[in-house]
C-alpha cells in the first residue's frame, strides 16, 4: 500500500483542481468524486486534506461512510524529534 505523508495529505485539499483526500484511522481516502465533498468540504464542517479521525468520531455516521471511498494509501506519521504524530 502506498505511504502518504501528512504533507501529501494536506496538499490534497480539493481546491484549484487538486484531489480531495481525507485521513481516517491510518488510511487515506479519495473523496474527490463525491457530491458530499464539494470543493473539499463536507457539510461545511470537515475539510479535505486533513486527518479526520478524531473529528469523525463525533459524526452522526459510522466508519462505514468513510470506508466506502477508494483508499489512496496508508497515512504515515512524520517524525518531529520525538513527537511522532501531528493532527
Amino acid at each position: 500500500m502506498r505511504e502518504i505523508t501528512l504533507d501529501e495529505l494536506r496538499a490534497a485539499d480539493g481546491h484549484e483542481g487538486r484531489p480531495a483526500w481525507i485521513g481516517y484511522a491510518g488510511r487515506v481516502y479519495d473523496v474527490t468524486e463525491s457530491f458530499l465533498w464539494q470543493r473539499g468540504s463536507h457539510q461545511a464542517l470537515h475539510k479535505a486534506g486533513r486527518d479526520l479521525t478524531v473529528e469523525l468520531e463525533a459524526a452522526p455516521h459510522g466508519a462505514e461512510f468513510v470506508e466506502g471511498f477508494p483508499v489512496v494509501g496508508q497515512l504515515i506519521p512524520r517524525s518531529t524529534g520525538g513527537n511522532t504524530c501531528e493532527r
